[in-house]
């Protein structure tokens, strides 16, 4: 969708039963709300290493896990334990409606406040191949998160030349540290 001068490209995304806008531009994720609120916000996105090396330096990081159930259960997750860490859980889209959560950034905000986790901590969110992690890193930084990154390439990585998974790119294909659900 077009808006007559704007030269950003728009897409609706669902957030708590109400509808926002967002353009993006590079990096930078520009939201109106349907009450006329507009807020700029930057979500970049971290190589798997460097996602490790941040979460290893900085105690206060989060990594996010937005993947289904499912995937963490047969696919396998991140283990942060050798960090003294765990990995927060929740589901972007629900499986197999794949229907997102409008009530994530409600959960999630809960969930990081009960870690101890504020507004101003380093944040990065994690999925298959790094698309729904993108979206919901976008939706916390609406939320008023000022570090919210999206891990590229994500726990599986690219499709390779005979479209496997996990052997070209992201957290697997990394050598990082992960465990069978």
């Amino acid at each position: 969708m077009r808006i007559d001068g704007c030269p950003f490209r728009f897409r609706a995304i669902e957030r708590e039963y109400r509808s926002y806008w967002t353009a993006v531009e590079a990096a930078r994720i520009w939201v109106v709300t349907p009450s006329g609120q507009v807020g700029c916000f930057v979500v970049g996105d971290v190589n798997v290493q460097d996602v490790w090396e941040r979460l290893k330096s900085d105690p206060a990081s989060v990594l996010i896990d937005v993947r289904t159930r499912a995937e963490w259960m047969f696919v396998g997750l991140p283990d942060l334990s050798a960090l003294g860490k765990r990995v927060v859980t929740l589901e972007w889209q629900s499986f197999p409606e794949n229907s997102v959560d409008p009530a994530f950034s409600d959960r999630l905000k809960a969930a990081l406040s009960g870690s101890g986790a504020d507004k101003g901590t380093n944040l990065y969110f994690i999925c298959r191949s790094g698309a729904r992690s993108r979206m919901a890193a976008e939706a916390l930084a609406a939320a008023g998160y000022e570090h919210c990154h999206n891990v590229a390439d994500g726990f599986e990585g690219p499709l390779d030349p005979n479209r496997h998974r996990g052997r070209i790119g992201g957290w697997k294909a990394a050598g990082l540290a992960w465990a069978q659900g």
